[in-house]
């Protein structure tokens, strides 16, 4: 267990209007820092006021991207309670990314201890207003000044928390997908299953080239043959063709999602056959020729569910279920968030109680 001693601060933010507050766009009063010092370990583990890093020009993170980060959420309960969703399931993840990334890790019952130690003490940052959370952003970076390519001998592992609003500011309402057949994002062998922040650099010429093209989101193929489905973008990616449910394998180039986790579990216990075999996109497009897409969701932590109403392929365009959202869909999108703000009772194990 981590021994986390507390300086707070003496001068607290006004918070932000909690019917206004967008993703990603104001910060807590504090964050949690521990150092790992090779030879020494995990060690001085804090919270303390929210503030800029100082770091050396020549630290390891700024010029060899060694660096991981985690994204998870608490939720305000209907009793006042705040509740985090499978926190342990973040920790063992960021344990996978930072043994191939060659950065420490820390325990994962070290990692629920930080997180729930951070919330409680920003317990009035999470807000309450219907589809909000407080957004949870562990990361780890390599603060060693050497130029050399080696891992770094010092390491810090910072918790910085934001409360948010929906993900996407229109509502759960069907995106359109263009499908990547040029760029890579991941290839076997390499860091497609890890969330370091290379990965995303790496995608967002895609995002922009989709969005020239009227889309909102990017659908990778995968990176050999440029035949697979893989993500889209920042989310794990669903599709349901005549019956049967598909999702792309986590063998190595797909992130393994807690959501899409969380989406499996539920759909094998409501009877779904769900098909983690690889699905090329000429029989998605194939399906969507022949009647049998009949839905199309991307899965993530910031959106959660997000369903999609159109995919474009080379010069072809599917339109999904008359571009409105499908019934099961709709139906997990209200499962899990009803679990997670407590509206529905969690009689699948998955929150976490915090205060």
């Amino acid at each position: 267990m981590l021994e986390i001693r507390y300086e707070m601060t003496q001068h607290k933010k006004d918070k932000p209007d909690t019917k206004n507050l967008g993703f990603g766009v104001y910060y807590t009063d504090h964050m949690f820092v521990i150092d790992h010092t090779e030879g020494i370990g995990w060690h001085d583990a804090r919270i303390v006021p929210y503030a800029p890093l100082q770091l050396d020009p020549a630290a390891m993170a700024l010029h060899y991207a060694m660096e991981s980060f985690e994204g998870l959420k608490a939720y305000r309960q209907p009793d006042g309670s705040v509740r985090l969703f499978r926190p342990e399931k973040n920790g063992e993840r960021m344990i996978n990314t930072n043994h191939r990334m060659c950065l420490p890790a820390l325990p994962a019952e070290d990692f629920v201890q930080a997180v729930k130690a951070l919330v409680k003490t920003e317990e009035d940052w999470v807000p309450s207003e219907e589809g909000t959370s407080l957004y949870i952003r562990p990361f780890v970076i390599a603060t060693e000044p050497h130029l050399g390519v080696r891992p770094s001998k010092t390491h810090q592992f910072y918790i910085i928390c934001s409360p948010v609003g929906a993900y996407y500011s229109t509502g759960i309402n069907p995106v359109k997908i263009f499908v990547e057949d040029e760029y890579t994002r991941a290839t076997p062998g390499g860091t497609g299953f890890t969330k370091c922040g290379g990965n995303y650099a790496a995608s967002l010429i895609s995002q922009v080239k989709a969005h020239d093209l009227g889309y909102e989101q990017t659908l990778w193929l995968d990176g050999v043959q440029h035949k697979y489905v893989e993500e889209v973008g920042s989310m794990n990616c669903f599709f349901k063709i005549d019956g049967t449910i598909y999702t792309a394998p986590c063998v190595g180039t797909v992130l393994p999602g807690v959501t899409r986790m969380s989406c499996i579990e539920l759909l094998k216990k409501w009877g779904y056959t769900v098909s983690e075999e690889r699905l090329a996109i000429e029989d998605v497009m194939k399906a969507s020729r022949d009647g049998k897409l009949e839905e199309v969701f991307g899965t993530g932590t910031a959106a959660v569910i997000s369903p999609v109403g159109e995919l474009r392929y080379e010069d072809e365009v599917a339109f999904i279920n008359g571009g409105e959202i499908g019934e099961l869909t709709h139906r997990l999108y209200d499962t899990i968030t009803g679990i997670q703000w407590g509206k529905l009772p969690d009689d699948m194990g998955w929150t976490t109680a915090v205060c």
